[in-house]
C-alpha cells in the first residue's frame, strides 16, 4: 500500500501533466458551450479581408462614398469592414436600407458619437437631436418641439413672407453682380443660413459681402464642416481618445466657441428681457419658454443651421449644374416656372404647380444626394438579412450607392427627370430607393421646410437670371466629381456669370 503523505499526493496531481488531464473535461465542456452558442449565430456580412491591426483602413480612399460603393459591387448589398478596431456594416440597396431603417429601426436608430466632440455622451444625449446617441424620451420631446414650432404646416406657412424676403435680398445681390463671377453655392448658403437664423433669432448672421465678421464666420463654419468628417485615429482606436493625438477635440472646441459667440450676446440680452407668457417671436422664445440652458440653445441652434444650410446649398448647386449641362431640360423647367408664375417673382404658393421642377429636384437628389450616408449604431448584437451585426458596430446606409444602382434605376448615371413624371416614388422616407432625407425615426425633421426652400430657390434662380460660365466656357465640360465631406459638394465649385432676365 502506497504510504505517500496526502499533501505530497496532491502536489503531484497539481504538476503540469496531471493538471492538463484534470482540466480536459472542463475545457471540453467550455468549448462545447461556446461553439454551440456561436453555431447558431450568423456570420458577419461579407467584405474585403482586413489586415491585422489596421483592418481595411488602407483600402479606403479620400472619397469614402466611392470606396464603399465599389466594395458593395464586389461583395453584395450588405457588407462589413473593419476600420482599426471598429466594425462597420454598410447597406447599399433599397432592401438592405429597409432592413436597417424600418425592420430593425427600433434597435439600429442609435448613433455613434465622435471621440473628438468636446461633450460627454450623456450631455449630447441631453441637448442634441441629430447627434443624440439614443432615441430616448428627451430626444422625442425635442423633435416634437421642433416639428410643432418650426416644421409643422402651420409654422411653415407663417414663415413664407420671411423666406420670400430673403429670396428678394439674394436676387438683389446677384443682380448687382451682373457680368461678374459669383460662387453659386456660397450665395445660396448665405440665403439659407440667414433664413434659419431668422427662424431662430430674428436676425441675419451673414451678409453677401465678404467683409468683417461675416467673412470670418463663413470660414469658421466651413472649418467645422471639415472637422466633423476629417479622419480621426481616435475613432478607429478609441483607446487613444484621451490622448487626442491629432488635437481634433481642441480644434472642434475652438470652432464651436467661435460660432456660439456669433449669437451669444443676442441670447444674453433676450434672456434678460424675456418674460414668461409673452408672444413667441422666434424659436429662441420657445427655448426660453421651456427653460433651456445655454448649452441646449447653442447645440440645437448649430444642429439646425448645419443640417439645413449646407445640404440645401449643395443640392441647389448640383441641380443648377445638371440643368445647365442639359439645355433642353433647363428650357422645359424654365418654361414651366415662367408659365405658372403670375408675378415678377416666384411665390411659395406657386410651388405646387411645378411638376417638372419637382422631378428635376428628385433626380438631383437621386444622382447627387446632399449627404452620402446615413450613420447609425448597433447598441446590441442583432441579425440583419441573415448576417450578424455585432454590438457597437457602426451601421451606414449608402444613399449614394442606392441612387446609382443599375438594378434599381434604368441608365442610373443619366440625368433624366422624366423618370419621376407619373411616378409615385417620393423622398418622404417610404420609398427606400430615394431617401435623401433618411427614413424611420431618424428621418430629417426639417424635410417639409427643406423641400419648400429647394423648390423656391431653384425656381427663382432659373426664372430671374440667365447664366453663363466665365470666359465663355462650355457647360458640357463642367466637372461633375464630388468631394467627400459633411455633404457631397462639387469638387470644383460652380462659378457662374448672371444676367438678369426681362420677364
Amino acid at each position: 500500500m502506497d504510504r505517500t503523505p496526502l499533501p505530497t499526493m496532491l502536489l503531484d496531481l497539481l504538476s503540469p501533466p496531471y493538471v492538463l488531464l484534470l482540466l480536459l473535461p472542463v475545457v471540453f465542456f467550455i468549448h462545447k458551450r461556446i461553439t454551440s452558442r456561436y453555431a447558431k449565430r450568423r456570420p458577419l456580412p461579407p467584405g474585403p479581408r482586413p489586415w491585422p491591426i489596421i483592418g481595411n483602413i488602407h483600402q479606403i480612399g479620400k472619397k469614402l462614398h466611392i470606396s464603399l460603393t465599389h466594395f458593395s459591387k464586389l461583395h453584395g448589398p450588405l457588407i462589413s469592414l473593419r476600420l482599426g478596431t471598429r466594425v462597420v456594416v454598410v447597406a447599399s440597396s433599397p432592401m438592405a436600407a429597409k432592413a436597417i431603417l424600418k425592420t430593425h429601426d427600433g434597435l439600429l436608430s442609435a448613433r455613434s458619437i465622435q471621440t473628438a466632440l468636446p461633450y460627454k455622451v450623456y450631455e449630447i444625449d441631453r441637448v442634441a437631436i441629430i447627434l443624440a446617441p439614443t432615441c430616448n424620451d428627451k430626444w422625442r420631446s425635442l423633435r416634437t418641439l421642433c416639428r410643432t414650432e418650426l416644421f409643422s404646416a402651420k409654422a411653415i406657412e407663417s414663415q413664407a413672407a420671411m423666406r420670400e424676403e430673403k429670396l428678394r435680398e439674394m436676387v438683389e445681390f446677384i443682380s448687382r453682380k451682373q457680368g461678374q463671377v459669383v460662387n453659386l453655392s456660397e450665395v445660396v448658403f448665405t440665403c439659407v443660413f440667414n433664413i434659419i437664423c431668422n427662424l431662430l433669432f430674428s436676425k441675419d448672421l451673414l451678409s453677401y459681402e465678404d467683409e468683417g465678421r461675416s467673412s470670418v464666420l463663413k470660414k469658421v463654419v466651413s472649418r467645422l464642416f471639415y472637422l466633423f468628417v476629417a479622419p480621426n485615429i481616435s475613432d478607429f482606436y478609441p483607446i487613444l481618445a484621451r490622448l487626442d493625438p491629432q488635437g481634433m477635440q481642441k480644434k472642434l472646441t475652438d470652432c464651436l466657441k467661435e460660432i456660439f459667440a456669433a449669437w451669444e450676446n443676442h441670447v444674453k440680452e433676450r434672456k434678460e428681457t424675456y418674460s414668461h407668457g409673452s408672444t413667441t417671436a422666434d424659436f429662441l422664445d420657445v427655448f426660453l419658454a421651456n427653460g433651456f440652458d445655454d448649452n441646449q440653445i447653442n447645440w440645437l441652434a448649430i444642429e439646425l443651421l448645419l443640417a439645413g444650410a449646407d445640404t440645401t446649398s449643395t443640392t441647389v448647386e448640383w441641380a443648377m449644374t445638371e440643368l445647365l449641362k442639359n439645355k433642353q431640360i433647363m428650357q422645359t423647367a424654365r418654361d414651366e416656372v415662367d408659365r405658372e408664375t403670375k408675378t415678377n417673382s416666384v411665390k411659395e404658393s406657386d410651388i405646387s404647380k411645378f411638376e417638372y421642377l419637382n422631378a428635376c429636384l428628385k433626380e438631383t437628389m437621386r444622382l447627387h444626394p446632399p449627404i452620402g450616408f446615413l450613420g447609425h449604431h448597433a447598441p446590441e448584437t442583432c441579425e440583419v438579412m441573415n448576417y450578424t451585426v455585432p454590438k457597437d458596430a457602426q451601421v451606414l446606409v449608402n444613399i449614394y450607392a442606392i441612387g446609382r444602382d443599375p438594378s434599381v434605376w434604368e441608365e442610373p448615371l443619366l440625368f433624366n427627370p422624366s423618370r419621376f413624371l407619373g411616378s409615385n416614388v417620393d423622398f418622404k422616407g417610404n420609398d427606400f430607393e430615394l431617401i435623401p432625407f433618411g427614413s424611420g425615426r431618424r428621418i430629417c425633421a426639417g424635410m417639409p421646410m427643406a423641400a419648400r426652400q429647394l423648390h423656391l430657390i431653384l425656381a427663382t434662380l432659373i426664372h430671374q437670371f440667365d447664366w453663363s460660365l466665365p470666359d465663355g466656357e462650355d457647360f458640357a465640360e463642367l466637372d461633375m466629381s464630388e468631394k467627400f465631406g459633411l455633404t457631397l459638394q462639387k469638387e470644383q465649385p460652380l462659378l457662374l456669370v448672371p444676367t438678369r432676365r426681362r420677364i
